[in-house]
């Protein structure tokens, strides 16, 4: 069992910064992937970036957070962090992160991202 726990969430201004980030109970952290993903109001979860245990990046489609947006983790903490850079007003919504290994998952309660335009 993997217990997932976000902070970091908050109010910024458009164009502004934050940064995201999930802890993770259990001694097996570095097996897991770990995803961030996001819902806004009245929309569907959606994915946004995804690290594997080794460090290997992907990311939602293009002009939505690729390039604006870094997953990082430091396994010897058990966090996984999402840097956001140039925040818009469409970026708001509740980010959920979510680890995965084989068959488990597990997510996290999530933390509200607004950003104010």
């Amino acid at each position: 069992q993997v217990q997932l726990v976000e902070s970091g969430g908050g109010l910024v201004q458009a164009g502004g910064s934050l940064r995201v980030s999930c802890a993770a109970s259990g001694r097996t952290f570095s097996r897991y992937a770990m995803g961030w993903f996001r819902q806004a109001p009245g929309k569907e979860r959606e994915f946004v970036a995804v690290i594997t245990g080794g460090g290997t990046t992907n990311y939602a489609d293009a002009d939505s957070v690729k390039g604006r947006f870094t997953i990082s983790r430091d396994n010897a903490k058990n966090t996984v962090y999402l840097q956001m850079n140039s925040l818009k007003a469409e970026d708001t919504a509740v980010y959920y992160c979510k680890a995965t290994f084989l068959t488990r998952e597990y997510w996290g309660q999530g933390t509200q991202v607004t950003v104010s335009s």
